[in-house]
């Protein structure tokens, strides 16, 4: 009887050890499995989950985004006087001189004036009624990618059917579009200088692009990121030898919007080019750098 005891507690003890090396397996097996953005995501959430569940996130986040995103260009343009390499970038080099300082000023005072009194408020109600649940799991570096692709498909379409009506609709024009194409040739910080109509406009649609898609948070904040690049760098005045409509020739680019500014019709679109192309609202650049 003590030797089946034994023999009991032998068993017992090799299963439990086991038991154990089964659980460590499985860990590693899930550690190695685990999103690779979820360390990302845990720093994100664990850090600044208050400030992503902020109704006035969105407005501030676009708008300090793109102060930030606009700073090289701000370079550009003071180089611009003593440089004649940077002067050749320009798309309008002949046009008219890189703009001032004290333009860049004026339009920073219109820009923050129009989102404090506008934006910020109603973006704070829209963000009030979406869900305010943080997922525990990040997204998988596919998962991201496709978000990310179908937020800008989405966008696309919407603002190319927006900007459209807004130009062929003469009373949008004038009362909400037409503050925007001041700027005949444009910098950096113009792409948010606009009607502050224009502007709210184009924030809901970016922020319902991702809600349509049902994008997981980390997706929508690399989406807003991106965005907000692709418009400062559109309206940059610079066809840069390494700009991203260079390496991708589905994107307009600066050039493409440029010309855009230049005969107020035409290249609707934000980024993309197929819809102009397939509306025959396409516009060839006639601006090339030397």
């Amino acid at each position: 009887m003590w030797k089946g005891f034994s023999l009991g507690v032998s068993d017992g003890v090799i299963w439990e050890e086991v038991k154990a090396v089964m659980n460590v397996h499985s860990t590693e097996h899930g550690e190695a499995n685990a999103p690779v953005l979820q360390c990302l995501w845990e720093y994100v959430k664990s850090a600044q989950e208050e400030i992503l569940l902020s109704p006035y996130m969105p407005a501030y986040y676009a708008f300090m985004t793109h102060l930030l995103l606009c700073a090289p260009f701000l370079a550009l343009d003071a180089l611009g006087s003593v440089c004649q390499r940077v002067r050749l970038w320009r798309i309008a080099a002949d046009a008219s001189p890189p703009p001032s300082l004290q333009q860049w000023s004026e339009c920073f005072w219109r820009v923050l004036y129009k989102y404090l009194i506008c934006v910020l408020p109603v973006t704070a109600l829209f963000q009030m009624v979406r869900s305010h649940a943080l997922p525990e799991l990040a997204p998988s570096v596919w998962q991201l990618f496709v978000e990310v692709i179908a937020c800008f498909l989405l966008f696309d379409m919407l603002f190319y059917i927006w900007h459209l009506t807004m130009h062929r609709v003469p009373w949008l024009y004038r009362n909400i579009h037409q503050l925007h194409h001041q700027h005949r040739i444009t910098f950096a910080l113009a792409a948010q200088d606009a009607s502050s109509v224009e502007l709210l406009s184009l924030l809901l649609l970016a922020l319902s692009s991702a809600w349509v898609v049902g994008c997981h948070p980390l997706s929508e904040a690399f989406f807003h990121l991106i965005n907000s690049w692709l418009a400062v760098e559109d309206h940059c005045g610079y066809d840069l030898p390494w700009a991203l409509h260079r390496l991708l020739p589905f994107l307009g680019g600066a050039p493409f919007h440029q010309a855009h500014h230049s005969i107020h019709s035409g290249n609707y679109a934000p980024y993309f080019t197929h819809w102009d192309h397939l509306f025959g609202t396409y516009r060839a650049s006639s601006s090339h750098p030397k």
